[in-house]
């Protein structure tokens, strides 16, 4: 296809082929998005059209807006075509709001992308004036004269509430700025009246940021794209330094941390490491990252080099500084150091623990967590003290998935087995203890049998924990057994 040949991208609309987008070439040529593709190709026979794929447009604004992170870490979609970025406490950085835009379009423009921008006291309005007014730097209480004289497309309301619009006259954000809002909310709705505060700097909707608002950051920008997968991991070093002394100062620790890496072509690879205790400790916090960037299936790729690199806590709670010798137990702190070390090197998936329900039922008394999520140290009060060294476990340590049924001789039908046959082996009881009787939880809606569990043992001396599902003569006339686990 030759590079001049005019382009367009064509969807479906009200049952027929339209034109959605045009370059400049088609514009020139008098092209413009809504008219049929039979009508255009009428006017520009060498007109060249592509199907759109809206998911495709929004993995890649979705790639632009984490790109565009590098200026500030409040980035959100206004889809179909549109980003917005805080930029409050951020432009002195950049040698301000006019020279920060001109740096943002300019880089975009590089990659190929034909970029609109502009700045405004809220992102409606912002919004509207990159469209609209390219370029524009609204001063702070200025945003309603900025906007005075777009058309009242830019409010992006219904098509029959435009066509009423402009069949009044009220041609333009100013034409409507004058208007007593109670008349507009009873013409045209209460949505009019939202969408003209918020485009003339009166209110200000609220945005959600595509990535979680860090707490703290440290970065580093480089004047010089750099590709060196061992500076890259030397930063990184030198950024939890960063980190564990502005952590320090706030008296806190973190629990979730995230590495940026901005390459030059604007590609962006986050790396997330998380801990199962508050943690400040630079060594060990860039060790959990070397281990997640060793650890990674896709390895980092610089391409042709990063510029950016940044790291950041994204959670963290208190951490009371202590003497090495009053703190936490010496096992306790080994053990979640290991827990860490484990996820950041196979996922933290992949490292569960067992957290205490409020639940008697045996198999739902404990549930498989993330070891990051469910290990704490305060945590380990919430389980049952353990039984004194020689006296019997009141329950197994380990259960089956499911309790298998056995076959039960019984003395009496509410009395312990006189002898069971479990896989199809022959078991003789020659002590028997219980029975602990265990209800089905009514709050639930659960109509569960109760169960009645027992603690025997056989001949050889193996060890079992048996329960017979409902009490004779109350619930059920032949109560079934089952086997939940096995003692030590």
């Amino acid at each position: 296809m030759p590079d001049e040949a005019p382009l367009a991208v064509v969807h479906t609309l009200a049952n027929a082929r339209r034109l959605q987008a045009v370059d400049a070439a088609a514009a020139r040529l008098g092209l413009h998005p809504g008219l049929t593709l039979a009508d255009a190709q009428a006017r520009v026979p060498q007109l060249q059209a592509v199907e759109a794929d809206p998911a495709a447009d929004g993995a890649l604004l979705a790639a632009i807006a984490c790109w565009c992170e590098r200026w500030t870490p409040f980035v959100a979609l206004a889809p179909p075509h549109g980003i917005v970025l805080d930029i409050t406490g951020c432009a002195h950085l950049f040698a301000g709001e006019k020279a920060m835009l001109a740096a943002m379009v300019a880089r975009l423009t590089a990659q190929g992308f034909a970029v609109q921008g502009a700045v405004a006291g809220t992102a409606r309005a912002a919004l509207a004036l990159a469209r609209w007014r390219p370029g524009l730097v609204a001063a702070p209480g200025t945003e309603g004269e900025a906007v005075a004289g777009l058309p009242v497309a830019a409010l992006e309301l219904d098509p029959e509430a435009e066509r009423s619009l402009a069949y009044l006259g009220l041609a333009t954000i100013g034409d409507l700025s004058g208007k007593p809002r109670a008349a507009l909310a009873a013409r045209f709705g209460s949505r009019i009246v939202c969408r003209l505060e918020e485009i003339t700097g009166a209110a200000d909707a609220p945005i959600s940021p595509l990535n979680p608002l860090p707490v703290y950051v440290a970065e580093r920008r480089f004047a010089e794209p750099m590709g060196d997968e061992d500076t890259a991991r030397a930063v990184i070093a030198d950024l939890a330094r960063e980190l564990a002394g502005v952590l320090e100062r706030h008296g806190e620790g973190g629990r979730r941390f995230a590495a940026a890496f901005f390459r030059s072509d604007g590609a962006v690879r986050r790396v997330e490491a998380g801990t199962a205790a508050p943690l400040r400790d630079a060594a060990r916090l860039a060790g959990l990252f070397r281990e997640r960037l060793a650890a990674l299936a896709d390895p980092l790729d610089p391409g042709f080099g990063y510029d950016v690199i940044r790291l950041s806590v994204t959670a963290c709670e208190q951490l009371t500084a202590t003497q090495a010798a009053f703190g936490a137990p010496p096992e306790e702190a080994a053990l979640s150091e290991l827990v860490d070390v484990l996820s950041a090197r196979l996922g933290p998936r992949r490292v569960m623990c067992l957290q205490p329900q409020d639940s008697h039922v045996p198999e739902r008394a404990a549930a498989r967590v993330p070891a990051q999520k469910g290990w704490a140290v305060a945590g380990l009060a919430a389980w049952p003290a353990p039984a004194a060294e020689g006296a019997p476990l009141p329950r197994p340590p380990a259960l089956f998935a499911h309790p298998e049924p056995v076959e039960t001789l019984a003395e009496v039908p509410d009395g312990p087995p006189l002898r069971f046959r479990w896989r199809r082996m022959l078991h003789e009881v020659v002590r028997a203890e219980g029975p602990e009787r265990i209800a089905a939880e009514w709050w639930t809606g659960s109509e569960a049998l109760t169960r009645d569990y027992f603690r025997v043992e056989d001949k050889e001396g193996r060890r079992f924990w048996l329960y017979r599902a409902g009490t004779y003569g109350r619930e059920t006339s032949e109560p079934r057994w089952f086997l939940h686990g096995l003692f030590p």
